[in-house]
């Protein structure tokens, strides 16, 4: 039996893939759990179509984020925290200040997207990235001062 996976399938295929399985597994597995359908004709050209217009959306929005990433790259953030001698902070820089920072400056950047390299809990300068897009980083600088 010739069928088309609609999902990721441990041990035999990922989605879009058309595979002949056996006519039980597809019957008794596949099918039922909406996990693949049956590879006619207009089903495979129906993949292929979904596919091309996939890949589109994929480049469409990788440009964006290149052109994102252009816009802040370089950009130097400064965050002003309470420090006590020999420059420890009182607490820490968070992610979700670092966001807060960016929303102010006008990038609306989600905080799970942004990678700092430590905890950050003294004074001084520190380099981050913000992931854009799966194949799209760009680097920044915080910059941590007594406050």
């Amino acid at each position: 039996m010739k069928v088309i996976l609609r999902e990721n399938v441990p041990n035999v295929g990922k989605i879009g893939d058309v595979l002949e399985v056996a006519d039980g597994f597809g019957r008794n597995y596949l099918l039922p759990r909406n996990l693949a359908m049956l590879a006619n004709e207009r089903n495979v050209k129906e993949m292929d179509h979904n596919k091309r217009i996939a890949a589109s959306r994929m480049a469409k929005s990788k440009a964006k984020a290149e052109e994102d990433s252009k816009q802040l790259s370089g950009v130097r953030i400064s965050v002003s925290k309470h420090a006590g001698e020999e420059g420890k902070l009182f607490g820490s820089v968070t992610v979700r200040e670092v966001a807060d920072l960016l929303a102010e400056k006008g990038f609306m950047i989600d905080r799970r997207d942004i990678t700092l390299p430590e905890n950050i809990r003294t004074l001084g300068e520190y380099a981050f990235t913000v992931k854009l897009h799966h194949d799209v980083v760009a680097k920044l600088t915080l910059e941590v001062v007594a406050g």
